[in-house]
């Protein structure tokens, strides 16, 4: 297989931009079915397909920002105007929010976490799709990943759990990159770390 260059390079660089810096246009039809099968096309033990995605746009997402004030609110009485405020605009203003549910299926030879991992392949795929079309994307989770109640108003079944939310959209900035953790500090060779026996027993 050739190298690519181009890929290489935006690998290196590639940053997330936030939710607050994404603004229409989003993708049209055409590309959001792309988006979706270049998501799709991740790493699958057992060809289980163990996740789903769940599309949130246009008016679905004010409605969406008032069920989450709701939820926010029983949830915390006290929640003042402007907290209700930022729980109504969770998906503004980015034109196009996918979440990503982790939907488990029983398997013998498949653990869990194996298929969780798999959802969360989806969802960083969702972000290089979204670059690769010419958009920007940010991945996030907030309360309403983890809390039952917003989870099943959100499409979340019994079972399953979102592992994020992508937003999508055209960049407002160019992000300035952020320090990144010296390889020395995460890498090491096998014969760095294993254990070291007396070979005499």
């Amino acid at each position: 297989m050739a190298a690519n260059p181009v890929l290489r390079e935006y690998l290196l660089a590639r940053r997330s931009v936030g939710l607050a810096f994404l603004r229409d246009p989003g993708p049209d039809e055409s590309e959001l079915e792309d988006i979706l099968t270049i998501a799709t096309r991740v790493p699958d033990h057992g060809k289980l397909a163990p996740w789903r995605l769940i599309i949130f746009a246009g008016e679905d997402r004010t409605r969406v920002g008032r069920g989450l004030a709701d939820i926010a609110l029983a949830n915390n009485p006290g929640l003042d105007a402007e907290s209700l405020e930022i729980e109504r605009n969770r998906l503004l203003p980015a034109p196009l929010t996918i979440g990503v549910i982790s939907s488990p299926q029983p398997h013998p030879k498949v653990p869990e976490f194996e298929q969780l991992l798999s959802a969360g392949n989806v969802a960083f795929n969702l972000v290089h799709a979204a670059y690769a079309l010419g958009y920007a994307a940010s991945w996030v989770t907030r309360w309403f990943a983890f809390d039952e109640k917003a989870a099943k108003f959100l499409g979340a079944l019994p079972g399953e759990r979102f592992v994020g939310f992508v937003h999508i959209g055209t960049p407002t900035i160019v992000p300035e990159d952020r320090p990144r953790p010296p390889l020395g500090s995460v890498v090491r060779r096998w014969s760095e770390v294993a254990p070291h026996h007396d070979e005499k027993g």
